[in-house]
């Protein structure tokens, strides 16, 4: 699903260069759960904006599905994204002035879906998340635990092949990150493909195998087994 060819990112500022990812080769199968470790600045927010098409490499190519993603336009890239790439955030980013239901609908407000499909896609996917009853409380109503389970609602209603979290239980107590890592879990054992950055060693125990970034460069990759991760789980 995702196959990455010696992708370099460089950010220039007039007085300054910065090599942000150096010759990353990645490739990642459907289906799989992987985790993204390494120190602050190694680089892990750069490969997953752009593994999420929300940035482009400097060099080197990316496919995403079989299509060649590198090098698109912004255009070309919100285009491949839109319905087949899920975002968790370690801050939520879920809109103060919307309530529930409504931030969970957006990403299906782009996807020229039918109101009626839209609000059983939403509702459904709500009540998986144990919201159901919270749809019409506004962001601000909940807890930290209620508005990550919306965030997780709001990636996955549109049913996408690549759901990327960014540190999803950074912000929670250890009972709330577990609930959220054993969702994460749940999706991917339903085919969904997980990549998860994450500075927590605890919750990388989750995923079938851990890509540790160093110096913007891959430093080397941990398998787990199936076992393992079953046990973990």
């Amino acid at each position: 699903m995702i196959k990455t060819e010696t992708i370099t990112k460089i950010f220039r500022t007039r007085e300054v260069e910065t090599t942000a990812l150096n010759q990353v080769d990645l490739h990642i199968r459907e289906g799989e759960f992987v985790a993204v470790m390494g120190p602050s600045g190694s680089g892990k927010s750069t490969l997953l904006n752009i593994l999420g098409l929300l940035d482009s490499p400097s060099q080197g190519e990316y496919y995403f599905d079989g299509a060649r993603a590198g090098g698109l336009s912004e255009r070309g890239r919100t285009s491949l994204r839109r319905g087949n790439i899920g975002f968790v955030f370690q801050s939520f980013n879920l809109i103060d002035e919307l309530n529930v239901f409504e931030n969970v609908e957006v990403p299906l407000n782009f996807l020229n879906i039918h109101r009626r499909e839209r609000k059983k896609r939403v509702e459904a996917v709500l009540n998986r998340m144990k919201m159901g009853h919270r749809q019409r409380h506004f962001p601000q109503q909940l807890s930290g635990g209620q508005q990550q389970r919306v965030a997780i609602a709001r990636a996955v209603v549109a049913r996408p092949k690549l759901l990327l979290a960014d540190e999803p239980t950074g912000n929670l107590d250890s009972k709330t990150g577990l609930a959220v890592m054993n969702l994460l879990s749940e999706l991917n054992r339903e085919g969904t493909t997980v990549v998860m950055v994450t500075h927590s060693l605890w919750a990388s125990k989750f995923a079938h195998r851990v890509v540790n970034l160093f110096d913007g460069g891959i430093e080397y990759k941990q398998e787990m087994t199936k076992q393992q991760n079953t046990v973990l789980v």
